[in-house]
């Protein structure tokens, strides 16, 4: 029984889409995924499989999760993700959502994406205003200190959320940063619940910033879309006010995103 013939018995997935599909599961599940669980999903024999986890591994596609056995994406499939996400139609629709929002705030407007380390800037439109705070597009930000970065743990289910932040030093930025895990996860329940993220001088002395989620068509974050404004300006309270206007401007991204 030849190859090809073996695979549409088994799964009805043609031979050289097999490992699309395996990543596609990967990135659906939005959590690492076990071998076995993929076996189900894509009624593969479990030798394929494992064959196929192995090469896309060795090639940055895939990585193995702090438990060594669970899979989820790698540096490969992430810049795949992001240069997506950058496309020439994409970026321009977003940045026209942005710069609407930077006018109607009077504040610089950010899109970031989760990383391996924290959250990366994919977009920002910057405030007129001679006072403000430089953080490049490419920057990468702690996810414990910063309003994205929070909004982005808020969604974590709670064992991977307890798993991250076993591994990671909560490095004190400010005198406000929260470094105790019980005290950030009280933070987080609390984003979760009021669905935006605050950061109160905690990433830099005199920022204040705002985040809210982007989702896909499952709900799930893809992005965070934040405003941050020095305090002398807007202090938390106050930048809480143009609220309305972020969630706005986030609605209109995931359409554009999901069309």
């Amino acid at each position: 029984m030849s190859d090809d013939h073996e695979t549409e018995e088994a799964g009805k997935i043609p031979t050289n889409l097999r490992l699309l599909v395996i990543l596609e599961e990967v990135a659906r599940a939005g959590v690492p995924v076990a071998p076995s669980t993929l076996c189900e999903l894509v009624g593969l024999p479990k030798p394929t499989v494992h064959r196929l986890l192995h090469t896309a591994e060795t090639e940055g596609f895939l990585q193995r999760s702090l438990d060594g056995r669970s899979y989820g994406p790698g540096k490969r499939m992430r810049k795949l993700s992001t240069n997506t996400l950058s496309s020439q139609r994409i970026r321009t629709e977003r940045l026209r959502v942005m710069r609407d929002l930077a006018s109607e705030v009077g504040e610089t407007c950010n899109l970031a994406a989760p990383g391996r380390d924290g959250m990366v800037y994919l977009d920002r439109v910057e405030t007129h205003w001679p006072l403000r705070i430089q953080l490049p597009i490419g920057t990468q930000v702690p996810f414990h200190s910063t309003a994205s970065g929070k909004m982005y743990l808020s969604t974590l289910p709670g064992s991977v959320l307890d798993r991250l932040l076993s591994s990671v030093e909560l490095e004190r930025r400010t005198d406000q940063t929260l470094v105790e895990p019980e005290a950030l996860k009280r933070e987080l329940s609390e984003t979760k619940t009021r669905g935006f993220s605050v950061d109160n001088e905690e990433f830099m002395d005199g920022m204040t910033a705002v985040a809210v989620a982007i989702r896909d068509d499952r709900g799930r974050l893809m992005t965070t879309l934040s405003i941050h404004a020095p305090r002398q300006r807007h202090d938390i309270d106050s930048l809480i006010t143009q609220l309305p206007k972020l969630q706005d401007a986030a609605s209109r991204l995931e359409q554009i995103v999901l069309e």
